[in-house]
């Protein structure tokens, strides 16, 4: 849809309560509406504000989707509306299932945990290779040195490496490994063997073919059936399709699965709130049946199994790599849209500009936690890795 300026007098006057909600939050956050700033809100047609209120990000979300609003610069927008805090007191009444869903059912079980592989991860290897960096890797980069995508990705590659204190011909488990970018990293660069399991059948059937000639194995497993043991443990990115009711037996897994003195780093992104439910929009269209943590749930889930030796938080760095990815997404963008059209392109430009603007204001978080089994004898320093 072509961007206009939508005329919201008339929805002023009919919705005048809703209508003063919304400026009042858009103000708080230094945004107006049909405004001139990059980061202002430009509505194209009516009952975004109606659409908003009801049913939050889901309502927001699929009116961007049909082009019935615009912000120049997306991820400000939701960096400055996100950071008043405001939004978390719109709550409203129809998302109550979300919650209701998240706090009884067990939406991430062996037979629903298939979904998101699926639903996105088979997006198309072609798609996110145009996407992401040289080895596929689909988590947040380190950019504490770095000035490119490839080099923040390989610096949290070495990072996981030195934390997990890697040497040749250990044995390591990577759960949810993608399309094997940890694992090839350790094995090229720290001479490790690995086994990964994923349950996304492109990623499996493109990492066995990149990496034939590494001592990695790829298998398509939920790893709920993992019952061997190994020297060292990663898991990168994939904690957030756990669910709340799987945490323990995830951490159970993890535990039988590590050899005695070893260490297991979890590498996930973490709420800030325990008692907090699934993003709708997030669930319905990007990660269906996702769930994120916060430091109360995975602190319940690991006790008595695991000496939390190390907690590092990076969170600002996942905005870097989102707008690298936006970025190169652009780039790529001509040869996918006759296949994917235009609904998927401004969905997917609001899914990494939104998570981009929500770790820009710190609403989400970036941990690596090093667990231990047993403890580090005489401590674990991070500094000397």
């Amino acid at each position: 849809m072509t961007t206009t300026n939508f005329s919201t007098d008339a929805f002023s006057y009919q919705n005048s309560g809703l209508y003063r909600t919304a400026t009042k939050i858009f103000n708080a956050a230094g945004i107006q509406i049909n405004g001139s700033a990059p980061w202002d809100i430009r509505f194209n047609g009516p009952g975004v504000i109606e659409r908003a209120l009801a049913q939050g990000n889901l309502g927001l979300g699929e009116a961007y989707m049909e082009g019935l609003w615009d912000s120049e610069q997306l991820d400000e927008f939701f960096h400055r509306l996100m950071k008043t805090g405001m939004t978390d007191d719109v709550r409203p009444a129809r998302l109550v299932f979300y919650a209701l869903v998240a706090k009884f059912l067990n939406r991430q079980n062996i037979k629903r945990s298939k979904r998101v592989g699926e639903v996105h991860y088979d997006l198309g290897n072609e798609f996110y290779s145009t996407m992401l960096d040289s080895r596929m890797t689909y988590t947040c980069g380190y950019w504490e040195n770095a000035t490119t995508l490839e080099e923040a990705q390989n610096a949290k590659l070495d990072l996981i490496c030195r934390k997990l204190q890697l040497k040749p011909g250990m044995r390591v488990l990577d759960i949810g490994c993608g399309w094997g970018s940890f694992m090839s990293y350790a094995a090229e660069h720290y001479g490790v063997q690995a086994v990964g399991v994923s349950i996304s059948k492109e990623q499996i059937a493109w990492a066995k073919e990149r990496y034939k000639h590494l001592p990695l194995e790829f298998r398509f497993q939920d790893y709920r059936e993992l019952n061997e043991q190994f020297d060292a443990i990663a898991s990168v990115g994939m904690f957030e399709h756990v669910g709340r009711k799987n945490h323990r037996t995830y951490m159970e897994v993890a535990n039988r699965c590590l050899k005695p003195g070893g260490m297991f780093l979890l590498h996930t992104i973490g709420k800030n709130q325990r008692n907090s439910y699934p993003d709708p929009w997030i669930d319905q269209y990007i990660f269906p049946n996702g769930d994120l943590p916060s430091v109360g749930q995975m602190g319940d889930a690991m006790d008595g199994l695991f000496v939390v030796e190390d907690l590092h938080n990076f969170g600002a760095d996942y905005d870097k790599t989102l707008m690298a990815w936006h970025d190169n997404f652009m780039k790529a963008w001509p040869q996918f849209e006759a296949k994917l059209g235009n609904r998927f392109y401004r969905m997917w430009r609001y899914y990494l500009l939104s998570c981009a603007g929500a770790f820009r204001a710190r609403d989400i978080q970036l941990w690596q936690w090093v667990l231990s089994k047993g403890g580090v004898e005489g401590g674990y320093n991070r500094n000397a890795i």
